[in-house]
């Protein structure tokens, strides 16, 4: 054996039936990678069943698959040549499966698109096609299979040749080779076909030996997105895989969409003998910074010089997968990287007929359609354009916690925000405070921080605002509640109640509060503020000092109490996009304290909140709410 190479991961396309299945079974007959006995057990299997030996056997394990003749999900399956090992991901060809398709081909370095001889290109193998070229694969072979059925002849080869490149190349691909195969009969795939003596080329396996397992993107600007926050030995280590670039030790990261920088004063691996340097793409690792900026996943670091775009509204060329048809105004979430928003369809650009590649213009996209479209964020994202990163400039569309599409990212003719920032910023002066958080909580006797109460409506986060602003008052704290009522009077007085306007609502209080924070006071929101996204937007503006507040309590509690009589309007129809009905609420998943005013009562809900406050604008010797009310 040669010295082994690190294996190529490739991709089996193409139309129910034209072959698949039974290409990959002889492949690993004629390469002896499967295991011994295997071909054996199979054979004898098919004869107690009555039933003629197919090469797909070997590779469809199933009994259901094996009952239809048909493959149902992705197959991974190593097998080696004399160069290298490969893993051969073997994707369903039926339409009901095109999921499965999409997730096998999106792990694989190189494709396979196999086409009948004898039925020529046929609908699933160019919808396979498109979807190749949707996720950037490069490196494509096409095998004309089934060539005995045709009688090996050229003439039908070349017939069939002319077909499918035409259609490659309308949608940017540029096959390595075409290949004609007899599959059944193992003609040109471990070795060429004496059958055929008029192709000059390689053989199938030949071929693939000339592909090279996708290089990491180590030139390209760096990308670390980030996976998770861990606390070890008093350190934050914020943890995620470099996706493309190199980061050193010293490097100074800017964290998108926030635009919060920090210096890189470690770099971790799990029992590493020595300090690192450097890591670069495809490597995961930890980090440590010179401050304690607020990250979170989602957030992706890189170079400032060389930063993702930020922007709200994006352009996707997608597939699309849901039951339900995509459709204009509605929301979606979506997946990029590490990150996840909530997204609204703005406009259905044109839906692409894979088999002509025709624009139609309509206001839906069915199941198993291509389209371009174009998607509003309520909060601010960092991507790239597929052609500058391919990590993050991939999409994943989620509805219901199952995902209904995907697709590659393009902003032509769209804005980046972070230029626009910067172009106004160019205009600003920073002017320096010549008074410290320090020297404010020494005159106040307690730091200032943000108090966010986040719940249903009917939770009771006015009511507990109110009282502990009250206890913390009485205790000589400077204290401050915002709410509804003040908030949307004046500062907020030109919202609406629109997604887009609540979001903004949300986020001029979130900025607001770290001011007013920053001033030394300890401030107390109070809003049902839905959505993660919105409250992570708030917690970043206020950093450290900000505390989420979980008032829970279940629905039909707060039904029951529905104080404004919001839930019966909404349960009739009068309020759309009510939170709990007909909106989603997004459960806090790390807050720093939890109420249920459901279990406990309102004393008992102030007590919690105040001893929280306590504890972190004072120090933990101060006395507890409960202590000092004994006291009094």
């Amino acid at each position: 054996m040669a010295k082994q190479e690190e294996k190529v991961g490739v991709v089996i396309v193409g139309h129910v039936d034209h072959g698949k299945s039974t290409l990959i079974g002889r492949l690993l007959h004629d390469t002896d990678s499967l295991m011994d006995g295997k071909f054996e057990e199979v054979r004898a299997s098919c004869a107690r069943r009555n039933v003629p030996f197919e090469w797909s056997f070997l590779l469809d394990a199933f009994q259901a698959e094996r009952d239809q003749a048909v493959t149902i999900d992705t197959t991974q399956i190593w097998f080696k040549s004399k160069k290298r090992p490969y893993v051969i991901i073997d994707a369903p060809g039926h339409r009901e499966f095109l999921k499965n398709m999409i997730s096998g081909a999106s792990f694989a370095d190189a494709a396979i698109l196999v086409v009948d001889a004898a039925e020529g290109v046929r609908e699933q193998t160019k919808r396979h096609a498109y979807i190749l070229h949707l996720l950037g694969l490069k490196q494509v072979v096409v095998a004309i299979n089934k060539m005995d059925s045709v009688g090996y002849g050229e003439k039908r080869f070349n017939e069939v040749r002319g077909e499918i490149t035409a259609y490659l190349a309308d949608i940017g691909i540029a096959p390595q080779a075409i290949i004609p195969i007899a599959a059944r009969e193992g003609d040109n795939i471990a070795k060429k076909s004496d059958k055929m003596p008029w192709h000059k080329g390689l053989s199938l396996l030949e071929q693939l030996d000339t592909f090279s397992p996708a290089a990491p993107p180590v030139e390209k600007p760096l990308r670390f997105p980030v996976q998770d926050v861990y606390r070890f030995d008093g350190r934050r280590i914020i943890v995620g895989r470099i996706t493309s670039g190199v980061l050193r030790k010293g490097d100074t990261l800017v964290f998108s969409p926030s635009n919060r920088s920090a210096i890189v004063t470690s770099i971790e691996k799990w029992n590493a003998p020595h300090d690192i340097l450097s890591a670069q793409a495809g490597e995961s690792v930890g980090i440590t910074l010179d401050q304690p900026i607020y990250a979170a996943r989602g957030d992706v670091a890189s170079h400032a010089e060389q930063a993702p775009m930020l922007t709200h509204d994006f352009r996707a060329n997608i597939f699309w997968l849901g039951k339900e048809p995509l459709r204009a105004g509605k929301r979606y979430k979506i997946k990029l990287a590490t990150a996840e928003a909530t997204v609204t369809v703005q406009s259905i650009d044109r839906v692409i007929d894979t088999g002509d590649l025709a624009r139609a213009e309509k206001d839906f996209v069915a199941v198993n359609e291509m389209a371009v479209v174009t998607f509003h964020s309520r909060e601010t994202i960092a991507l790239d354009p597929f052609a500058d990163n391919h990590d993050t400039g991939r999409a994943v569309i989620i509805e219901h916690q199952d995902v209904v599409g995907g697709g590659i990212i393009n902003m032509d003719g769209l804005a980046d925000l972070r230029a626009l920032r910067l172009a106004t910023q160019e205009n600003l002066t920073a002017v320096d405070h010549l008074l410290t958080a320090e020297a404010r909580a020494l005159r106040n006797g307690h730091r200032g921080m943000v108090v966010w109460l986040t719940g249903l409506s009917g939770a009771g986060k006015s009511t507990l605002a109110m009282r502990v602003e009250r206890a913390l008052h009485t205790k000589g704290m400077q204290t401050y509640v915002l709410d509804g009522d003040n908030v949307r009077r004046g500062l907020n007085a030109d919202l609406s109640f629109t997604a887009k306007d609540r979001s903004e609502n949300i986020r001029r209080i979130g900025e607001v509060a770290a001011l007013m924070a920053d001033a030394g006071l300890i401030v107390i929101t109070a809003f049902i503020s839905p959505f993660l996204a919105d409250r992570r937007a708030a917690r970043a503006a206020a950093g450290a000092g900000f505390h989420e507040v979980y008032v829970k309590a279940d629905l039909d509690t707060c039904e029951k109490r529905d104080p404004k009589g919001l839930y019966k309007k909404a349960r009739s129809g009068a309020i759309e996009d009510f939170t709990g009905i007909s909106s989603p609420y997004e459960t806090p998943e790390t807050p720093e304290l939890v109420v249920d005013t459901s279990e406990n009562d309102v004393d008992e809900c102030v007590g919690m909140i105040v001893d929280h406050v306590l504890q972190n604008a004072r120090g933990l010797s101060q006395l507890t709410y409960k202590e000092a009310s004994a006291e009094r």
